[in-house]
C-alpha cells in the first residue's frame, strides 16, 4: 500500500493511489511534544484512555508529595488543607463552569457514578435507565446497585448515525416516568467517540422529574462547556484527560435539590460539614493529583486553550480519514462525532475482527507490541472499533506509520 503524499489533489490535500483524500494535518504547535515524557520509541495514539501528564505538572504533583513526606502531621493535620481543597475545587469548578459550592473532587467518574447511584436510593420496582454508548464500568456499578436494592437496569439503543434530535426522541421514548428513577448518559462516550445532545437530553428527563446523571469523562480541556447551563442533576469530568491534570482528578457537579442528600461512599472526619466536603476529605488520601491539577490548567492556558482544540481536532479528524482510507474506507464510511472540537475518533474495522471485549483487548495487545502503537479498540454493535486519540505531542507520521502497517496485520488475523 502506498504511503499518504505519494499523490496529490492540489490544495485539498494528500491521496491514497487509490483516490480517496486524507487532507492535510494541521500545523505542530512548536515545542508541545518537550512537554511531555512519553517513551518516543511509542506511537501514543490513545490519550483518550489513561491521559498524559506534563513535566511541568508531574513536577508540580512531586513538591507536593515532597511536601507531605517533609512532615505528614503537619500537612494531614493542618486546619489549611481543607482550604486548600476548597481553593482548588474553585479554580477547577469556574473553569468548567460549575457552581463550587455544589462540586467536589473525587477521584475519578466511576467513583462519582457509585457515590450517585448510593445516594438516588432505589428501591425495589425502580429502574435506572442507560444507553448501549454508555462506559462499560458505569454499567457494571449500577448492575450491582440494582442487585442491593431490588431496582433493575436497562439500556436504551441510540445508532451511530443517529442525529441529536433522534437521540433524544428514543431517550424520551424509554423513559418511564414514576419508574425511571436516574437516567445515566454520556456527554461525550468512550467507546464511540459520540457527542450526546446533554442539554436536550435533560430537558426531556425533567418534564417527568426524572434525575440525570452526565458522564462527561472526556469533555474537561477537550469540549466547551458551561455545567451550570446543562440543567444535569449530576455531572462529572476528568480532569487527567484533556486537562492535563495528575491522574486521580474529577469533578463532580451537583444540583441543588441533590446536595443534602449526597451520601459519601467512605464516613471520614469532613462528614458532619456536609457536601462537598464530606465527600471529598477521605483522611490519608494523596492529595497531591487535586492540589496540582490548576498546574495543569495553567499549561492548558499557556498553549491557548482553543489553539490546543483546533490542533488536536484536526489531527484526529485526520488520522481518522489515513487510517480508514487505508482499510478502504471513504470519508462518508468513517462516523462523525458531532462536535467541530473532538479529539477523539473511531474507525470501523473489518467485519469479523475484535467483535468481542476480549478479541478487541487482544487486539489492541498486538497493535501495542508489533507495531509500537497505543490505540483503543472496543467491540460495540458487533463490530470492531478502532479509537485513535490526538493530542499536542502527536504528529502526523504516527498516524502515517499506523495507516501503512495496520492492513498488514488485520490481514494476518483472518
Amino acid at each position: 500500500m502506498a504511503r499518504p503524499g505519494n499523490g496529490s489533489d492540489g490544495p485539498a490535500g494528500t491521496t491514497y493511489d487509490q483516490g480517496v483524500s486524507v487532507g492535510d494535518p494541521p500545523p505542530p504547535i512548536p515545542g508541545a511534544r518537550l512537554l511531555f515524557s512519553l517513551d518516543p520509541a511509542t506511537a501514543y495514539l490513545n490519550h483518550g484512555s489513561f491521559g498524559a501528564v506534563p513535566i511541568g505538572v508531574q513536577r508540580t504533583q512531586q513538591r507536593l508529595r515532597d511536601e507531605v513526606e517533609r512532615n505528614p502531621m503537619s500537612f494531614f493535620a493542618h486546619p489549611g488543607l481543607t482550604d486548600r481543597i476548597v481553593h482548588t475545587r474553585r479554580h477547577l469548578a469556574h473553569f468548567l463552569g460549575a457552581d463550587p459550592d455544589g462540586s467536589a473532587l473525587l477521584p475519578n467518574a466511576t467513583a462519582a457514578v457509585s457515590l450517585v447511584l448510593q445516594s438516588v436510593r432505589l428501591k425495589s420496582g425502580d429502574e435506572v435507565l442507560l444507553t448501549d454508548h454508555g462506559y462499560g464500568a458505569n454499567a457494571l456499578a449500577v448492575r450491582r446497585q440494582c442487585r442491593r436494592d431490588g431496582a433493575s437496569a436497562r439500556t436504551v439503543a441510540l445508532p451511530l448515525d443517529a442525529t441529536d434530535a433522534e437521540v433524544v426522541s428514543r431517550i424520551r421514548g424509554a423513559l418511564r416516568p414514576g419508574k425511571t428513577k436516574l437516567l445515566i448518559v454520556d456527554q461525550l462516550t468512550s467507546p464511540t467517540a459520540k457527542v450526546l445532545p446533554v442539554r436536550a437530553i435533560a430537558d426531556a428527563a425533567r418534564q417527568h422529574d426524572i434525575p440525570v446523571f452526565v458522564d462527561a469523562a472526556h469533555v474537561p480541556g477537550m469540549l466547551p462547556v458551561r455545567v451550570d447551563r446543562l440543567g444535569a442533576d449530576f455531572w462529572v469530568g476528568n480532569l487527567h484527560k484533556w486537562a492535563f491534570a495528575p491522574r486521580g482528578t474529577a469533578l463532580l457537579a451537583v444540583a441543588p435539590a441533590w446536595r443534602r442528600r449526597i451520601e459519601p461512599l467512605v464516613v471520614s472526619w469532613e462528614h458532619d460539614a456536609g457536601f462537598p466536603l464530606s465527600a471529598e476529605y477521605q483522611g490519608t488520601m494523596d492529595y497531591s493529583s487535586w492540589l496540582a491539577a490548576p498546574a495543569g490548567l495553567f499549561t492548558l492556558r499557556t498553549l491557548g486553550v482553543e489553539a490546543v482544540r483546533r490542533h488536536n481536532a484536526a489531527l484526529a479528524a485526520y488520522g481518522q480519514r489515513l487510517v480508514g482510507a487505508s482499510l478502504g474506507l471513504a470519508p462518508t464510511d468513517l462516523p462523525d462525532p458531532g462536535a467541530a472540537e473532538a479529539a477523539m475518533r473511531i474507525v470501523p474495522l473489518p467485519s469479523g475482527i475484535a467483535t468481542t471485549q476480549p478479541e478487541a483487548h487482544a487486539l489492541r495487545q498486538q497493535i501495542a507490541d508489533k507495531l509500537a502503537t497505543e490505540v483503543a479498540v472496543n467491540a460495540w454493535g458487533g463490530r470492531g472499533w478502532l479509537r485513535l486519540s490526538a493530542q499536542i505531542y502527536n504528529r502526523p507520521e504516527e498516524y502515517e506509520n499506523l495507516a501503512e502497517r495496520l492492513p498488514p496485520l488485520l490481514a494476518s488475523l483472518r
